[in-house]
């Protein structure tokens, strides 16, 4: 062999396995593919076919829901690895293999497990994030969407997705079933995937809060975010040996006005528990000086409210409960409060 002798491509049989069965050209040129041999093996009756612009699927069949996948980052990443990346030397930092794309919407919420969302082979778009200033364009089923920071992803099967929420309001964006935006939401916190505040954040920054459907599955939403609330707060006294307070009733002083519901109480104590299943909306500042109003009143009676959160209920249990023991422990130095009368709601 001379040094005018053509190289022969590296063999590709290495990349028939998983997702490396969907390359870049690039990738490919790494191999010593040329572009005549690209069009070659991408003939009609070939043994490749061109899945997107750029992406190149290395069998001729139909490619499969984590293909589609793979296809559409390896064309919106901004700066993909060789398919065979060349062995790190020491201190050499590693890029990731799709940089600077995330996928979003009902895409991401069926690597999260949603049985709500379509089957990935069914889907007719997959979302995919990148940054606002880059200059891509949607192109088959891969839908572009551009924003000005992209969310941290959540690697899911070796892909980087979206956090839950976003993935969400990305997905109802482009729906208008309402049944179906409801059935999302729902499983959201049914699930145990995210907590309601979280999603009603991203819906309101997305803007989605307008559209009538939406509005309502939300609704729904925050009433189911609060029966699992009521259900962890049960459980919480429970399983932490809290003594057994009434549950779910509204205050009043004798014969005077109506101080306001809690969703546990200790007479005996003094001491109110509320959830705070607040959401992030546009009234929210209103609905916050409310419960301050109320807190106050009731406090300038002698009664201590806890407030607690689902998230905390949810992931720190021990610590709430910890938190009410507390404040009934410390209701003995006290001075008495005033009598007020306790009536269900």
């Amino acid at each position: 062999m001379t040094h005018n002798t053509p190289l022969s491509p590296r063999p590709l049989r290495h990349l028939a396995d998983g997702h490396r069965r969907v390359v870049t050209t690039a990738q490919l040129r790494s191999h010593g593919v040329t572009a005549a041999e690209l069009s070659e093996q991408c003939r009609p009756d070939g043994p490749w076919r061109e899945l997107l612009p750029n992406v190149i699927l290395l069998h001729p069949g139909p490619p499969t829901g984590e293909e589609r996948l793979h296809g559409a980052l390896l064309y919106t990443a901004r700066a993909a690895e060789p398919a065979v990346p060349a062995q790190p030397t020491a201190g050499s930092p590693h890029r990731p293999l799709y940089a600077d794309a995330v996928l979003t919407g009902l895409a991401a919420l069926a690597l999260h497990g949603f049985s709500s969302a379509p089957p990935l082979p069914a889907l007719d778009q997959v979302d995919v994030l990148v940054q606002r200033p880059r200059r891509l364009r949607s192109t088959g089923y891969v839908r572009v969407r551009r924003t000005s920071v992209l969310p941290a992803p959540r690697t899911v099967a070796g892909l980087p997705v979206a956090p839950v929420p976003r993935a969400l309001a990305d997905a109802v964006a482009e729906l208008t079933d309402a049944e179906a935006v409801r059935r999302l939401l729902t499983e959201a916190v049914r699930g145990g995937h995210c907590e309601p505040a979280a999603v009603v954040r991203e819906l309101t920054q997305a803007k989605l809060l307008g559209r009538p459907h939406v509005v309502d599955a939300v609704d729904a939403l925050l009433a189911e975010g609060r029966s699992i609330a009521e259900d962890r707060l049960y459980g919480m006294v429970g399983e932490y040996g809290l003594p057994d307070p009434v549950w779910n009733v509204d205050l009043r002083l004798p014969g005077g006005p109506h101080l306001g519901g809690v969703d546990a109480y200790w007479p005996d104590h003094a001491v109110a528990v509320e959830l705070d299943t607040r959401a992030p909306r546009q009234d929210d500042d209103a609905l916050w000086s409310e419960y301050a109003r109320k807190r106050e009143h009731l406090e300038r009676l002698g009664i201590t409210v806890v407030y607690l959160t689902p998230k905390k209920l949810r992931d720190c249990p021990e610590q709430q409960a910890a938190v009410v023991r507390t404040a009934l422990m410390a209701s003995g130095d006290r001075d008495p409060a005033a009598y007020v009368v306790v009536l269900p709601r």
